[in-house]
């Protein structure tokens, strides 16, 4: 089979991994060398200063001798097979590069003889392009449950980023749906190279010779939502647990798209793309504005509103916590507004220092006003009197968004007008 025709196949195959975005990772390369990434970080689709950025996104092989329900590589699926060279991937990185067709490489791979030998090509595609062909440019890989620590460690010191699919939000999931797949298998890798990055930086802190960052990117995770009976809840508190416990940089989220026929498979009429969406607000909230799972859900109340994002479904369940006065409040209140972000939080508390802060400068820094003038006040004055009415107030926030109400139902009582 041709490159050409293999690439036709494994770039198709790997469309499902939504997690090859990434950010932070700043590599020096050689003078002599070829690439490089930027300090603003290398991502699948938009970089933090609006460029489009590409990576060539492939699995070295889809011939899988696992048979997960969910998986389009699955070994009992009759789809065309396809396998790279390690050599084969490194020519098409470069080939690409050089041709300013993409930045970077995103490399997985379906199990082919057994985790090791795939992680081994894995690396060895790394280890090729940054001592051989001297790349600079972005590398991710993706770390095969159950390969050897020192195939991880060593997939960490070629890569920017590396990560290992969580794919499921818990082990009943995984033994149901993925029954050759443990979940001992995928954590303790995670946590391994929690550990190697941690480590890495203190040595780094510790001496000025010491060897190059560990997975300079981090390490991330991706997980299916929606082909198990899993609750939103369920899902932030394992994602929570994650960051706290594995040094990870982040949780990918996708909707569940059916492309197998399975009995232990649910039907759905479409993808839950509204809830892969809602779950990513939700995580933005446990990153980077101080809330806990616990704070945004409950078991009383596990899945997450679909009408309104998740900070304004909390502030709508906190009345008692509104209004903030926009000109005392600390930078840690001032995340839990609707419609006040990091950024815009972090210019409020920089401008007050000169002047307090007014409705008109407001606008300039970036707050979302539609959403923040119903839990603020400024200078003692609210924006907007609701009598802090939950329906009213509800209404008021549906249609700033430009969505109607659902009005009143009459109540018809049977026979009533027969």
């Amino acid at each position: 089979m041709h490159t050409l025709e293999k690439l036709q196949i494994l770039s198709g195959a790997a469309r499902y991994d939504a997690s090859c975005s990434s950010s932070g990772s700043k590599r020096e390369a050689a003078s002599c060398g070829i690439g490089n990434t930027s300090s603003s970080g290398i991502c699948h689709s938009w970089s933090d200063d609006g460029r489009c950025i590409s990576l060539l996104k492939i699995l070295l092989s889809n011939d899988c001798r696992y048979d997960c329900a969910y998986c389009v590589n699955r070994t009992s699926n009759p789809v065309q097979r396809a396998s790279f060279t390690a050599r084969e991937v490194v020519n098409l990185t470069m080939e690409f590069y050089r041709r300013n067709y993409i930045e970077g490489l995103f490399l997985s791979s379906a199990v082919m003889l057994n985790p090791d030998h795939t992680m081994e090509q894995m690396v060895s595609v790394a280890e090729t392009l940054r001592i051989e062909e001297q790349f600079g440019g972005y590398i991710h890989l993706k770390i095969i449950p159950g390969s050897s620590s020192e195939l991880v460690r060593k997939a960490g010191l070629y890569a920017d980023r590396i990560s290992v699919n969580i794919e499921l939000p818990s082990e009943a999931a995984l033994q149901r749906l993925a029954p050759q797949k443990q979940k001992a298998g995928i954590l303790e890798p995670m946590a391994f190279i929690g550990q190697e990055i941690k480590g890495s930086l203190l040595e780094r802190k510790r001496s000025r010779n010491a060897p190059p960052r560990f997975a300079p990117a981090g390490q991330s995770t991706q997980m299916i939502i929606g082909a198990s009976p899993e609750s939103d809840f369920q899902i932030l508190k394992l994602s929570q647990g994650l960051y706290k416990k594995m040094n990870l940089k982040r949780v990918y989220y996708s909707a569940f798209i059916p492309v197998n026929e399975d009995s232990r498979l649910p039907v759905l009429a479409s993808p839950p793309l509204l809830r892969e969406h809602r779950l990513y607000q939700a995580d933005w909230l446990l990153r980077f504005y101080g809330f806990t799972a616990e704070e945004i859900l409950s078991d009383e109340a596990p899945d997450l509103d679909e009408t309104f994002d998740p900070k304004t479904a909390w502030a709508l369940r906190h009345p008692e916590f509104f209004p903030i006065e926009i000109n005392r409040a600390d930078y840690v209140t001032l995340l839990r507004i609707p419609g006040i972000g990091v950024t815009s939080a972090r210019r409020i508390v920089a401008a007050r220092r000169f002047a307090p802060i007014t409705p008109e400068g407001m606008k300039k820094i970036g707050v979302v006003m539609k959403r923040a003038k119903y839990f603020i006040t400024c200078s003692g004055r609210p924006f907007e009197k609701t009598d802090r009415q939950p329906a009213l107030l509800k209404s008021r926030l549906l249609l700033a968004e430009g969505v109607a109400p659902e009005p009143p139902k009459q109540l018809v009582l049977p026979g009533l007008f027969a």
